[in-house]
């Protein structure tokens, strides 16, 4: 079985929640959710040069050579004017040792679009976007990517990073998407420790539906547009969410919150 479709250790006795968010409900194995993250995966910041180095030879990897969502670069990295100054997200398998998954946090620049999702003209974040202590009030999750050994079923292959139903299984065959809801958990602990009143992301719709109905709660502010696929801003309320999350999300959200910030802020 994939790493990121881990069964339940406790098989068929394993105690099971269910969470309603508006017209959909997911069933998932709720007793060692956190242990099985940290059985399969570990989440860090990446917090030196050589790990956002990882970062970006993973996202070139993704975005330049798989997707062509961008060019290839002859250093084998894909990085931009948005990365200084970032809150970057690295994880790791523990079976491989090697990095699986990486996002960012971008704060807002002083460019011509503050924000990368500006550059799409779906959405233009309200000024000012630093509060009087100069603290951005509004961040952006952006360059999701997950490598391609983590995405091989049909339809994955074309997207940097994906969510759907199957990934949650069934109550027989339980299964959950460490990886995309790992680094969105991971967003949001950076934005709660930041003190950042909202996150907004450019997304696919699907993406967006379905961690609505994990507790994420996302409010699409913008028309969709064509930018790598079609895509749409939506934003999240990092209190409102944090406080919102199922219990089940919540006590992962915790341990991922315990883990990137065990680090030196």
């Amino acid at each position: 079985m994939s790493p990121i479709e881990p069964a339940s250790p406790g098989g068929a006795t394993a105690r099971q929640s269910t969470f309603l968010c508006p017209s959909d409900s997911y069933t998932l194995i709720t007793d060692n959710l956190q242990a099985e993250f940290d059985t399969h995966f570990a989440i860090t910041r990446a917090t030196s040069p050589q790990q956002r180095d990882e970062g970006f030879r993973m996202r070139h990897g993704v975005y330049c050579e798989e997707l062509r969502f961008e060019p290839i670069r002859p250093d084998g990295r894909e990085y931009d004017e948005y990365d200084d100054g970032a809150e970057h997200l690295l994880i790791r398998s523990v079976r491989t040792g090697t990095f699986v998954g990486c996002a960012r946090v971008v704060m807002p620049h002083d460019l011509q679009h503050a924000l990368p999702v500006e550059r799409s003209g779906a959405w233009k974040a309200a000024r000012p976007l630093r509060d009087p202590q100069g603290r951005a009030v509004v961040a952006e999750l952006s360059r999701l990517a997950v490598v391609h050994e983590f995405r091989r079923r049909k339809g994955e292959q074309d997207t940097p990073i994906n969510l759907a139903d199957e990934d949650f299984g069934t109550p027989a065959r339980p299964r959950f998407p460490h990886i995309p809801v790992g680094l969105y958990l991971g967003a949001l602990a950076i934005a709660q420790r930041r003190i950042i009143a909202t996150l907004v992301v450019l997304t696919e719709e699907r993406l967006a539906r379905h961690f609505g109905r994990l507790g994420v709660r996302l409010a699409q502010v913008g028309d969709t547009v064509e930018f790598h696929r079609m895509r749409a801003p939506y934003l999240m309320s990092v209190r409102e969410t944090v406080d919102m999350l199922p219990p089940v999300i919540r006590t992962l959200y915790d341990k991922i919150y315990a883990d990137i910030w065990s680090q030196s802020p």
